[in-house]
């Protein structure tokens, strides 16, 4: 009860402290400008209706740096929002429900069982105009294209590092990929995926996949022209050339991405009005979260994603005030959010291959602190396993860590370290970009010096270095979090499936960076891959949660809710708990 009376305060007293203002995208600061002009048709939001209009700058915030925007390369959140505005796959997600929606396939066949999928595909989508085409010219979108991309996902290629969407579950991948590796002679790529004409490509499983639709809309599936590939190779990190209602118009990293509008877009709305409606998104890469809620405030950005933890009391006032006083001046968005934060340890370190040590450090954590005071309430505490509360899967279920001094210290002790004495040094590793990840590793410290006896060191380092630390082995203890890539529990287990980590410890792991391996783990989640039954199959991923926890496989810490602040004027931007973002059909009204 208490932790919801701190939500319903956060989202109570939230209203007045921006009542000064948030001016609205039809004027810029800057040199960018863009008319807003009428355009046919309404919005409909709930009981209202808004006159949609095309034009505008929309501009918004990422306080971590992207990494790599070449699709098969693309690991990390920010780099996925913003791909996702450019690039397009088969399938996608509706930005609302998170329901699979046809996108460059305007319709799909199964066979009976499901292990036979065939795509028609658009005939008017064109890749954006581009240097790497004759003539600098987008070509026509065919299912050829589709083949070579996904004949790319199955290579042993450093820059793609998702080949497990596909292993396993397309027919002829693992042959493919083994191919690659020996240099056998393979012209005609995986077999399971076939091109019958120009305009239909289909896909053969290995066997039953329920969720298979689900893992065509992840960036990993997004389509390129290999005539960009074949230009600009390591360089398509920041060479985008896509289908998307965006293109890339300027990257200078660590600043700003721009993206205008595709005027050969190849979506129109239910009034036949071209998309997108905005001509311009301007993405900036202020790292202080207290710097980006003021630039929100003064009318500088049009929405807003998370607020900085310690500026939550400054923001406390209450909703009825706020409707007595007049009307807000910004949206409020809240959203459980598909999404764990959690503390990795490297399972075969010297200091955590130790399955006492990753109890007692689980033990002597107050989550129910952590997020009522530390975190201001933002945030449900990871009292239960790995998935948050998911549809068709009840997380209350799941019996996770308590807070527990005495059996925290008793661990510790059976591990060989009594009161903490002769622990070694332990270095916990978090990503630079905003404060949250400082105060919250901070109270983490100071709990595991108080109830163990254990002095650990923080480290903040830029994301992208965290993530090649931890993919190399080169992190025994780090901060972490996985928002769902597609609407599945399958897409959290797979980060502790043994059989993706390479026996050789000097190799990558990039899915399982943890390294951790259990036997009885990997059959549950197997049974739970290959079950036809959705009740069969979520009783074998709560078995595989059980397990995460009866190992203390990782420390999770709190399942996050997501909050977003829009300027007034900005509609048809609804939110989802992956925050996936689709800017095609949103736009300033007046």
């Amino acid at each position: 009860m208490n932790l919801i009376n701190m939500k319903q305060i956060i989202q109570l007293f939230i209203i007045l402290f921006f009542l000064c203002g948030c001016s609205s995208s039809s004027s810029e600061n800057n040199a960018d400008s863009s008319e807003v002009v009428i355009a046919k048709g309404y919005y409909f939001e709930g009981d209202k209706k808004y006159k949609i209009y095309n034009g505008g700058i929309f501009r918004l915030n990422e306080v971590e740096d992207f990494k790599n925007l070449f699709p098969q390369s693309t690991i990390d959140g920010v780099s996925s929002r913003i791909g996702d505005q450019v690039y397009q796959g088969l399938l996608k997600l509706n930005q609302r429900s998170l329901k699979v929606e046809n996108c460059l396939a305007q319709s799909v066949e199964e066979n009976e069982d499901g292990t036979l999928l065939t795509f028609s595909l658009r005939d008017n989508v064109f890749f954006h105009d581009d240097p790497c085409f004759d003539g600098g010219k987008g070509r026509k979108l065919s299912a050829y294209d589709v083949k070579k991309c996904y004949d790319m996902l199955c290579e042993p290629r450093p820059d793609n590092l998702l080949f497990d969407l596909f292993d396993g579950r397309v027919k002829g991948a693992r042959e493919y990929y083994d191919a690659c590796l020996t240099k056998s002679e393979n012209s005609d790529g995986v077999s399971g995926i076939s091109v019958l004409d120009s305009l239909t490509v289909s896909i053969e499983l290995e066997k039953p996949c329920s969720f298979f639709k689900k893992i065509l809309t992840h960036n990993g599936c997004w389509i390129f022209p290999i005539e960009a590939y074949e230009k600009y190779g390591a360089d398509m990190r920041v060479n985008c050339v896509g289908t998307g209602p965006f293109v890339i118009d300027k990257i200078k990293e660590g600043t700003q991405v721009r993206l205008v509008k595709n005027h050969n877009y190849w979506e129109k709305d239910e009034n036949n009005n071209a998309l997108p409606y905005l001509d311009v998104v301007k993405i900036t890469f202020t790292k202080d979260k207290k710097t980006e809620l003021a630039n929100f405030r003064k009318g500088n950005l049009d929405m807003i994603w998370q607020l900085p933890v310690d500026e939550m009391k400054a923001v406390l006032v209450s909703l009825e005030e706020a409707k007595n006083g007049g009307n807000p001046e910004f949206q409020y968005q809240q959203k459980p959010g598909l999404s764990v934060q959690f503390y990795s340890f490297l399972n075969s370190s010297k200091v955590f291959n130790d399955i006492n040590v990753r109890k007692a450090f689980n033990y002597a954590i107050d989550r129910e602190t952590l997020v009522k005071y530390t975190l201001q309430g933002d945030g449900i505490p990871a009292v239960h396993g790995l998935i948050p509360d998911f549809k068709q899967y009840d997380n209350d279920e799941i019996v996770g860590f308590n807070f527990d001094v005495n059996k925290a210290q008793n661990f510790l002790s059976l591990a060989g370290f009594p009161n903490g004495k002769g622990f070694p040094a332990v270095t916990l590793q978090i990503n630079e970009g905003g404060s949250t990840n400082v105060i919250l590793a901070e109270a983490i410290q100071n709990m595991l010096k108080e109830n163990l006896g254990v002095s650990i060191s923080i480290e903040a380092v830029p994301f992208p270095t965290l993530i090649e630390r931890f993919a190399n082995g080169k992190a025994d203890f780090w901060r972490t979090s996985w928002i769902a890539d597609y609407p599945d529990p399958e897409n959290f287990f797979k980060l502790f499936y043994g059989k993706t980590v390479p026996q050789n410890p000097n190799e990558k792991s990039i899915t399982n960076a943890s390294r951790f391996t259990n036997n009885d783990f990997d059959a549950y989640f197997e049974k739970a891959l290959s079950a036809v039954d959705p009740q069969e199959q979520f009783e074998n991923y709560k078995k595989c949660d059980e397990i995460l926890i009866s190992q203390a496989a990782f420390m999770p810490i709190y399942y996050a809710e997501y909050i977003r602040l829009l300027n007034l004027n900005v509609r048809a931007f609804p939110q989802n708990g992956m925050e996936y973002r689709d800017l095609s059909r949103v736009f300033f009204s007046k």
